[in-house]
């Protein structure tokens, strides 16, 4: 179906949504993108891309423009909650032949694929009522303004109001993770990518270029504490060096409860859930965004491969499952490990973990 004019909608501009457009647009599509909230800059908050993302940038022909941005990362270094070494992951070694990895600016990120997908982008629009007809999709708006689509995406993320609307499944359920996040500029100086590992609770730094300090923080929880900057000072206060000093230097930090989507299946019609709104999992292996656009560069082959739009969810759907279910299987086994006491675990670390830690990105070194 490739260049078929197919009237397309994509609800939903993070990066999942803006990554569909962009992928369509190169495949002929001209789709049109929805956002129910308006234009402004969000919180500050940092994003690793590991390999496989990097390699979907290039599939989408992003990688040029994100090249300058950010921090190559090219080890992971693993401490206890005292500062002293667990183990270390070589990523190059890694992702060798699959890309490079990188942190940076999630806003940075964000308006390279805006660029990308045209940068035309509905605001304001939430889609009050989905009608699945015959031959399309029957979209009402809540502003009375309505429109009929040959397929809609629904790329609006955990908390999907597509994913309701189409009958596809309900609210998400809560990961157990409190996480925080903030951005530091003139911060102790961190290199490299660095997390310290306590018991139920963990805080990473990583270096998202031009002197900024992405740090992520998180705990076990179901509920935002009334005040995060307090409660993260409380739980990693005592955490070793340089944590503490980190801490000293935090005037505000984002913080948010994590959500976990499993579906029986992602596509209802002709209206078709993306990236988080079908498969969102806690952040642990920071596969978020490469799933996200993933998802882009194989919806796009899976559309100008088929003769139909059932076939190509259908055939979109089939080749991604087993790399989003392997990523909340493994998300899983590594949460556990939060679990057990450190006089148990860090041991198995000290001896094993490099292998255990890379062993969790197996299955997404491979081919999309």
């Amino acid at each position: 179906m490739r260049g078929s004019p197919l009237r397309i909608l994509i609800v939903g501009a993070g990066i999942a949504g803006l990554a569909v457009a962009r992928a369509l647009r190169m495949a002929g599509f001209r789709p049109d993108v929805t956002d129910k909230l308006p234009p402004g800059e969000s919180h500050e908050t940092g994003l690793y891309l590991p390999g496989n993302a990097a390699r979907a940038l290039h599939r989408l022909d992003l990688h040029d423009p994100v090249r300058p941005l950010g921090h190559v990362v090219h080890r992971q270094r693993f401490l206890d909650a005292a500062g002293e070494p667990l183990c270390e992951v070589d990523l190059d070694s890694l992702w060798a032949g699959v890309g490079e990895c990188r942190a940076l600016p999630r806003a940075e990120l964000h308006r390279v694929l805006l660029t990308g997908a045209g940068g035309a982008v509905r605001h304001g629009a939430e889609v009050r009522s989905l009608d699945l007809l015959p031959a399309g999709i029957g979209v009402t708006f809540v502003d009375g303004t309505s429109a009929e689509y040959d397929l809609v995406i629904g790329a609006d993320g955990p908390r999907s109001s597509v994913r309701t609307l189409a009958a596809l499944g309900g609210p998400p359920r809560p990961a157990g993770q409190v996480v925080y996040r903030t951005v530091l500029r003139d911060a102790p100086p961190v290199t490299e990518w660095t997390a310290l590992l306590g018991q139920r609770s963990g805080f990473l730094m990583v270096p998202i270029g031009a002197g900024r300090l992405h740090c992520y923080a998180d705990e076990a929880g179901t509920e935002k504490p009334a005040d995060p900057v307090a409660r993260l000072r409380e739980v990693f206060g005592s955490y070793g060096s340089p944590v503490p000093e980190v801490l000293d230097a935090v005037q505000w930090v984002h913080v948010g409860v994590t959500d976990e989507v499993e579906l029986g299946r992602w596509h209802r019609g002709r209206v078709l859930l993306v990236g988080d709104a079908a498969h969102a999992t806690a952040p642990t292996l920071s596969q978020g965004a490469a799933m996200a656009l993933e998802d882009a560069v194989v919806l796009a082959e899976s559309l100008t491969a088929a003769g139909s739009v059932e076939a190509a969810l259908t055939a979109y759907e089939s080749r991604r499952r087993p790399r989003t279910r392997w990523v909340s299987d493994r998300t899983r086994d590594r949460n556990r490990t939060r679990d057990v006491s450190p006089a148990l675990r860090d041991p198995l670390l000290r001896g094993r973990g490099g292998r255990i830690f890379g062993e969790h990105y197996r299955l997404l070194l491979g081919p999309l």
